[in-house]
């Protein structure tokens, strides 16, 4: 029915980012380099921050951080859901099931039922807070949400995703692997509205988005150390192994050119790749190794560049865009495609 998204108001270039994060995570006097060579291949031009650049180094420790996520996710989230309901001209009381995924902090009451007072949410809606998808989840709640409408095709579902991952920069930490994401991940949130196979569309409002056909889910073997989190005294320390481009290239055609083969397709039916801008690493190893066209993830490049990676809202967004800016033909095949830790990838069929 509608997707939309939401950023926090603090946008910044990303060298200004670097300075303040150089400052930081690098030890004084050490040599910022390598910083600056990483942050500079992220291939980002800007970043949405959750807080203030001159903030970060006032919070302190982990609880300090997790109150700011639950505070901003809950506003984020608001602002993100009532866009999308608004736009599929639907209120908070039609909501029947609504799915909160995030891998940046934690809440109980998670935030979905924080959310449910402040929107107006019916008091029998079902929740389903998700954590530790990481960036998979947003093709992976779609494809949840998708289950969950083919046993209830009359009702309306709802996914929000919100990553505020600058809160789980680790101060001095010069570890290549923090100063990677330092540069890599930025903050926000996305909401998807669905509806099952019966339920009409509100009068003058049409089903905005695509079809989902079906999905597929595939977890990789002897690969828990490829990404993830470290749970330590300051937080949530990263695990992201330089594998993950290698993963991609062994495993990634296989999958896709199985999964369209059960449905009668190829990779060249395919009209719009919706997919999660990992990094710019793995994007050329998706390109490569699905054999894509010139142009084909362009709307992936310009999510990263914009925004950053924003974990498992950042699909969402490529969604949303798709949508407004390269609409396919309808009645086109898509794909959405994401990653992330277990090693594992989301696959969702869309038709246009």
């Amino acid at each position: 029915m509608a997707v939309r998204g939401a950023l926090p108001p603090n946008r910044h270039p990303q060298a200004e980012i670097t300075d303040t994060f150089a400052r930081i995570c690098l030890p004084p006097g050490t040599d910022r380099r390598l910083l600056d060579r990483l942050h500079t291949s992220a291939r980002v031009d800007h970043r949405h921050l959750v807080l203030p650049l001159d903030e970060y180094d006032k919070l302190d420790g982990f609880g300090a951080a997790n109150d700011v996520f639950v505070e901003a996710a809950v506003d984020l989230g608001a602002e993100a859901v009532s866009a999308a309901l608004d736009a599929a001209g639907l209120t908070p009381a039609d909501i029947d099931m609504i799915m909160f995924t995030s891998v940046t902090g934690i809440a109980a009451p998670s935030v979905d039922a924080r959310l449910a007072a402040r929107l107006g949410l019916r008091p029998d809606v079902k929740r389903l807070p998700v954590f530790g998808l990481g960036c998979v989840a947003g093709a992976a709640g779609v494809a949840r949400l998708h289950d969950y409408l083919r046993g209830w095709p009359g009702h309306v579902a709802v996914l929000l995703s919100v990553e505020l991952c600058s809160l789980t920069l680790q101060r001095g930490d010069s570890s290549i692997v923090n100063l990677v994401a330092s540069g890599l991940f930025g903050d926000g949130a996305a909401a998807v509205v669905a509806c099952g196979a019966d339920r009409a569309a509100p009068e003058g409002h049409g089903r905005g988005g695509p079809v989902v056909v079906a999905t597929r889910s595939h977890l990789y073997p002897d690969s828990e150390n490829v990404m993830g989190w470290e749970v330590s005294d300051s937080g949530f320390r990263i695990v992201l192994s330089a594998a993950v481009p290698d993963v991609v290239r062994t495993y990634l055609a296989g999958d896709v050119e199985g999964f369209l083969a059960d449905h009668g397709l190829t990779t060249r039916d395919v009209t719009a790749w919706v997919c999660h801008p990992g990094g710019p690493k793995v994007l050329d190893a998706v390109a490569e190794t699905l054999g894509l066209p010139d142009g084909a993830l362009d709307l992936t490049w310009r999510s990263l560049r914009d925004v950053g990676n924003l974990s498992s809202s950042s699909v969402l967004h490529v969604l949303r865009d798709t949508l407004a800016l390269r609409p396919p033909s309808p009645g086109t095949p898509g794909l959405m495609i994401a990653m992330g830790p277990g090693f594992c990838s989301e696959l969702v069929l869309l038709r246009w």
